[in-house]
């Protein structure tokens, strides 16, 4: 599975078999995180074999069987959601791609201190659930191309690839609060404007780094070289 083939196999799943990952797996997991951490400056963590984080009353029943998390942990800065966002979701389509389930984890989990570490400028600001789905998850319905970008018959195609792809990124209760406008070209480069839209709910700077890497694989690496975000 590649990851264009990950975003499209990856839904949000709640219920977890008890079924242990490997250490080759947990090692490649590891790896990523190591990158992650280095190119994001975060500290995100796995942690595995920990039942407690989603049972109880914060956990309130939409979890089962949840042992294993990333926990996204980064230094304290206006910037640090969208970078969660952006690495988190490197994390999450790796996973998928080794047959593994996840889920985006906002608030509704019990927070086991002594299960990984945080300093005093740095911020927990969300966990990902990790490990193999009780079932698939389900589609969701999502907004249309035409909703969160400016792509036309008049933009190039890949641009309306890359909306396509963010567009399947995973966002706070489904909210898709985040837009793609393709400027022209500059410098030899091709302008993208990416914002985030206005939440009661929260989390729209890490629903944008999400879909940003989204966009990113959606467009494909020859283009992407190309491309100058604003």
């Amino acid at each position: 599975m590649n990851l264009q083939e990950a975003i499209e196999a990856r839904h949000s799943v709640r219920k977890y078999i008890d079924k242990p990952i490997s250490q080759d797996i947990i090692d490649i997991l590891q790896a990523k995180i190591e990158e992650c951490n280095k190119l994001g400056n975060l500290h995100i963590q796995l942690v595995t074999n920990e039942p407690k984080a989603f049972k109880g009353k914060m956990a309130y029943g939409t979890f089962s069987g949840v042992t294993n998390y990333f926990v996204m942990v980064g230094k304290k800065s206006d910037d640090l959601s969208e970078r969660i966002g952006y690495y988190g979701e490197q994390l999450v389509l790796l996973a998928q791609t080794l047959g593994l389930n996840t889920c985006w984890v906002g608030l509704t989990y019990n927070n086991i201190k002594e299960a990984y570490e945080k300093v005093n400028d740095e911020k927990l600001c969300c966990m990902i659930a990790l490990g193999y789905g009780d079932d698939p998850g389900r589609n969701l319905k999502r907004k249309s191309v035409q909703q969160v970008s400016n792509a036309s018959d008049i933009t190039p195609a890949w641009f309306k690839k890359g909306v396509e792809a963010a567009l399947l990124a995973p966002t706070a209760v489904n909210q898709q609060k985040f837009s793609f406008e393709y400027v022209g070209m500059k410098n030899n480069r091709h302008i993208v404007k990416a914002s985030k839209g206005f939440s009661l709910i929260g989390y729209t700077k890490m629903d944008l780094g999400i879909a940003k890497y989204h966009f990113e694989i959606g467009v494909g690496k020859e283009i992407l070289e190309s491309i100058q975000f604003i």
